[in-house]
């Protein structure tokens, strides 16, 4: 199973890669760069939409006028706001628009500033650094069948999924589910695919049903040889987890909401290769806080395991994981730590840093 975070409401989120098991590390860092090593791009509001009740869609443009780096369907970027805030947002256009990044992000009432600085105060015209699009919930393109479970604002790389089978014309399925038709996003453009082809989208909404979708019942009639995908609140992802213990794990794709208020349990080591540096960590503390305790900048968004964003090339020892990003075959390799909550099971880690 993979497992990553939905990245609409300003806390953002896996799946295997494509790698053998005896990909060496620095083969696998010329494949997989990491997100702390992209250069930010600067890029300006074109335009702003109300797709939902508290949910807005934002068009992003190049300042330049230039073509955007590509993506792919699940992909999020990373919003540089004001305040120093850094916050994940999943891309809802398909892969193929290469002029504009669009997003969409639901008014968290808990919003800690991000949702709320877009929903609120950003206005068209106003230019934002953002990093290049980064995946952590991908598609599998030619599976035989695609369905897809979805929570209020999880719509969001389901979204760009389903646009992207659609222009390659491979099949899919679409449970959708939100707490009224007011709160959901994207409904016409959904009801209008179900009208092309019937029988492909499936929208409950729990005010109307007088009850919470079955997916338990669902996803027992969607078949076995499918990939099957869900991003919704916890609730929603633990059923579907239920759900699907007799799937082949790398069918099975999930992105969370929420983070992990995990952090290391035991004290170790960390060392810093590029840098030269090291430094120890106490037992609940975090690499993250404890490297910027010390002046030394790092890449973050979400501090909870979900986005990806502080995502960090291991170069010895064995991590503790305790993210909800990585997928297991990602764990197995030792290759890769969250170091905003993840840990050692090691004396000592060797970070490329």
């Amino acid at each position: 199973m993979s497992e990553a975070t939905c990245m609409g409401t300003g806390t953002q989120v896996s799946a295997p890669l494509a790698q053998t098991e005896d990909t060496g590390t620095a083969a696998f860092a010329a494949t997989h760069p990491t997100p702390a090593e992209a250069r930010p791009l600067a890029v300006r509001v074109a335009a702003i939409h109300q797709v939902a009740e508290t949910i807005r869609a934002v068009e992003l443009v190049a300042a330049d006028g230039k073509a955007l780096p590509g993506f792919t369907a699940g992909a999020h970027i990373n919003l540089k706001l004001p305040g120093d805030l850094s916050r994940s947002y999943s891309l809802t256009n398909g892969p193929q628009t290469r002029d504009r990044y669009t997003i969409a992000v639901n008014r968290d009432l808990a919003s800690r500033g991000g949702s709320a600085y877009v929903v609120d105060k950003l206005a068209v015209g106003e230019e934002l650094l953002v990093d290049p699009p980064h995946n952590t919930f991908p598609l599998v393109e030619d599976a035989e069948l695609s369905a897809f479970f979805a929570g209020g604002i999880g719509i969001t790389p389901i979204l760009a999924m389903i646009r992207q089978l659609e222009a390659l014309g491979r099949p899919w399925k679409l449970f959708y589910a939100a707490r009224n038709r007011t709160s959901a996003a994207f409904v016409d453009e959904l009801e209008a695919l179900e009208a092309i082809t019937p029988g492909r989208v499936h929208l409950h909404f729990d005010a109307e049903a007088g009850k919470v979708m079955p997916l338990l019942k669902l996803a027992a009639g969607i078949p076995k040889i499918a990939h099957i995908y869900c991003c919704g609140p916890s609730k929603m992802i633990e059923v579907f987890k239920a759900s699907a213990g007799w799937r082949p794990d790398e069918n099975v794709h999930v992105e969370h909401f929420a983070g992990t208020n995990a952090r290391p349990t035991t004290a170790f080591d960390v060392e810093l290769k590029r840098r030269g540096l090291t430094f120890h960590v106490p037992a609940g503390e975090s690499i993250m806080q404890v490297l910027m305790d010390n002046h030394i900048p790092v890449a973050h968004s979400c501090r909870e395991g979900v986005c990806g964003t502080c995502e960090t090339r291991v170069l010895a020892g064995v991590p503790d994981h305790k993210d909800n990003v990585l997928s297991s075959r990602e764990r197995a390799s030792n290759e890769l730590i969250m170091i905003c909550c993840s840990g050692a099971k090691t004396d000592k880690l060797v970070l490329d840093l």
